[in-house]
């Protein structure tokens, strides 16, 4: 038996036995629209609220008329991109618009998974951020989060705001090393 054979041998033979999870507690928190609304709006994003879905692309021309190069599966993109895109080509990216499926108000955050991403980068190359959620789907706290969580998918990512940075010295820097800005449209 070799040294490898050996010590799989050993492992095998000394697992721990299996032990139930432990019970967590209810967090009881705040799960209003509002709540999330403020704290985005703190940690550098915009809420706008509208009708439905389909008003999406109406914000869009409002908000963001100057940008050219819009990917998009949800609103009328000028550049069309998919989990291949190269980087050269995602880095033109001015304004990314793609939808969440979780939103939490204890700290603005959204969960998107990687199939609404379109690419796992755009999230985070594109200059400027909107993320589309149903706002029946915020939840007050990661807690509540995590359970709603869809088991299917390998990645993921919760977003909160543009990109942001701090020093030492208590100064704030947004879009460091990602979206300038992040608005969240609101159905």
């Amino acid at each position: 038996m070799s040294s490898r054979e050996k010590i799989l041998a050993s492992v095998k033979a000394h697992k721990p036995s299996f032990v139930d999870l432990p019970t967590i507690p209810v967090f009881d928190g705040d799960a209003s629209l509002e709540r999330f609304k403020t704290v985005l709006q703190g940690i550098g994003g915009r809420a706008i609220e509208v009708e439905g879905k389909s008003a999406c692309q109406e914000v869009i021309d409002t908000y963001y008329s100057d940008l050219k190069n819009v990917a998009s599966k949800l609103v009328k993109a000028s550049i069309e991109i998919d989990a291949n895109t190269d980087k050269y080509i995602l880095e033109k990216i001015d304004l990314a618009v793609i939808e969440g499926i979780i939103g939490v108000a204890e700290n603005g955050t959204i969960w998107v998974p990687e199939s609404n991403m379109i690419n796992r980068a755009l999230p985070f190359i594109t200059q400027h951020l909107v993320l589309v959620l149903d706002k029946t789907n915020v939840v007050a706290n990661m807690h509540e989060a995590y359970k709603k969580l869809p088991t299917v998918g390998s990645y993921g990512a919760f977003i909160a705001g543009p990109s942001k940075t701090a020093d030492i010295e208590q100064s704030l820097v947004i879009g460091a090393h990602g979206a300038r800005s992040m608005m969240v449209i609101l159905y």
